[in-house]
């Protein structure tokens, strides 16, 4: 045998071991009813996906930077939209949308069409500009036009994002093994972080493309499988949809009204604005564009990804509807504990055994398929733009390679230990695009279009829209609000105050980079 076969075989085998082991122990040790059908299903599913993400690093003949960060910049369309798609439609995306149709109202069920019309914008106005200078990371313009300091600072807000997302969508997987395995939820999170953590640090952005391609079809027979036992069991379509509009009335469609939102009005826009535009400045996007194989692919890859996503997000709304209106008393069964249960709970007892495994299936593969990016996006940019250049300028490539690897597990488990103390899907779904909207997307701007921006320009306008936006304080975080904004109800401050903060970041770097131009010059994109 080969060593690359040894080093292939010998992790999945030893990963297949780890599993059985989980589950003797469930067995013989716990009186938890546990579905040993499902459990035995996941375990050869976590055992496929891990051997697909090793063979994946086969495809590299180095471990350089270039092949584990970007594929050695040679992802074709096909695979390139595939593995956008996949990525996009994660966890979080699944869940988030099914928990806020059942509790919030179609109206409210924003980050699904937000997030996908974000991969069309980025498509029309960022991908071809980004992928022709070849940059390696979303932040290289950053540090070209305002400095490697400032690139380092910009980084958290795009550190804190990424960790929010890999974390919801672990949640997300923990709900739903609890409710249809009968798991408990700590320890259904561990194993698929550890899987996920595992041949992403194996392999790279190869291993992560390939499992993509794999986990999307499984998540699009999922979904489709489910939906359709699930209306047939709360007696049809019709039936489900006039009960959800009795129950909702002007909430139950996507279009906002006075009449659906009230005094959340303004609220809801701020909220969509954030989606739509905070869906663009992400790493986990720009690391697909940048490892195509040309401007065209980048560009492709965004538009058909986008539309794809919208078309996913129907399956999780309808289950989301049949949730919502599911009398769980009359069929005698539990009702959902917590908002997040919603799609678990529909899958588990709407549906059969083994369409509830195929579903499980379907929904571990959407929060893997983002997992696997969402970590390998953060430790690029902790490894190309913080520790490369602050920490070891001269490091060879061979050597960067190997810290992004530790990077990977470092930043994995951060995510994890997050997952395992959150109790709301949707609202670090949104949270992850708040402060990347608010202090991340102003100086990507600038720093791409606007050619006299400098860094003192990009330190004002950090600052500025740092306090507009902290000032408004935050519930899920459990931060007061410090700054007298109008429209506060019940603790949240319903004025737009996140437009704003971004607005006036803005603006800022615009004035004060003009301002200061004779003493920072500001610095060029130069093509290579």
């Amino acid at each position: 045998m080969s060593s690359k076969n040894t080093k292939l075989y010998l992790p999945t085998i030893g990963l297949l071991l780890l599993l059985s082991i989980i589950g003797l122990y469930l067995y013989y040790f716990t009186t938890t009813d546990i579905f040993w059908g499902g459990f035995i299903a996941m375990t050869v599913f976590y055992v496929l996906i891990f051997y697909v993400g090793a063979k994946a690093n086969q495809r590299s003949s180095n471990a350089s930077t270039d092949e584990v960060m970007l594929a050695g910049r040679a992802l074709p369309l096909w695979i390139a939209v595939l593995t956008m798609s996949a990525t996009w439609v994660g966890g979080g995306f699944i869940n988030g949308t099914a928990e806020a149709v059942a509790v919030s109202g179609l109206v409210w069920v924003q980050a699904p069409w937000g997030y996908a019309l974000s991969l069309i914008v980025g498509g029309l106005f960022f991908a071809r500009k980004m992928r022709r200078y070849e940059f390696k990371t979303m932040l290289d313009p950053l540090e070209k036009r305002f400095g490697k300091k400032m690139a380092a600072v910009l980084f958290l807000p795009a550190l804190s994002g990424e960790i929010f997302w890999s974390a919801a969508i672990l949640m997300a997987l923990g709900t739903t093994f609890g409710t249809v395995l009968g798991l408990e939820t700590q320890p259904a999170i561990i194993i698929s972080a550890l899987v996920a953590i595992a041949y992403t640090s194996i392999g790279g952005l190869w291993s992560v493309a390939w499992t993509d391609v794999l986990q999307l079809f499984l998540l699009i027979a999922g979904l489709f499988l489910i939906v359709p036992y699930t209306l047939d069991t709360l007696g049809g379509w019709d039936t489900i949809w006039t009960d959800y509009e009795n129950k909702f009335g002007a909430a139950a469609t996507l279009i906002p009204s006075r009449e659906a939102l009230g005094n959340y009005y303004w609220n809801w826009w701020d909220y969509t604005l954030l989606l739509v535009f905070g869906g663009l400045p992400w790493q986990v996007y720009f690391q697909r564009v940048l490892a195509s194989k040309n401007e065209n692919t980048a560009v492709g890859l965004s538009l058909f990804a986008g539309f794809f996503c919208i078309l996913a997000a129907i399956p999780a709304g309808m289950i989301g509807v049949a949730g919502a209106v599911a009398d769980w008393s009359a069929l005698g069964l539990p009702a959902p504990p917590d908002s997040a249960s919603t799609l678990p709970w529909v899958v588990r007892y709407l549906t059969n055994p083994w369409v509830a495994t195929i579903g499980l299936g379907a929904i571990a593969a959407a929060v893997m398929s983002s997992v696997d990016s969402s970590i390998l996006s953060a430790s690029s940019m902790a490894t190309w733009n913080v520790y490369r250049p602050l920490i070891q300028p001269g490091i060879t490539n061979e050597k960067l390679a190997r810290i992004l690897k530790r990077c990977i597990w470092i930043i994995g488990v951060a995510a994890t230990l997050l997952a395992l103390n959150i109790n709301s899907v949707y609202e670090l779904w949104f949270l992850c695009s708040d402060f990347v909207y608010c202090l991340l997307f102003p100086p990507l701007v600038c720093a791409l279009f606007d050619k006299r921006a400098n860094t003192y320009g990009a330190i004002a306008g950090f600052l500025v829209a740092f306090i507009l936006r902290f000032g408004g304080g935050d519930a899920t975080l459990g931060l007061p609000i410090l700054i007298p904004y109008p429209m506060i109800e019940d603790g949240v401050v319903l004025f737009p105050f996140r437009t704003l903060a971004m607005l006036s970041g803005l603006f800022s770097i615009f004035i004060v980079s003009r301002l200061t131009g004779k003493w920072c010059p500001p610095q060029a994109l130069v093509l290579p």
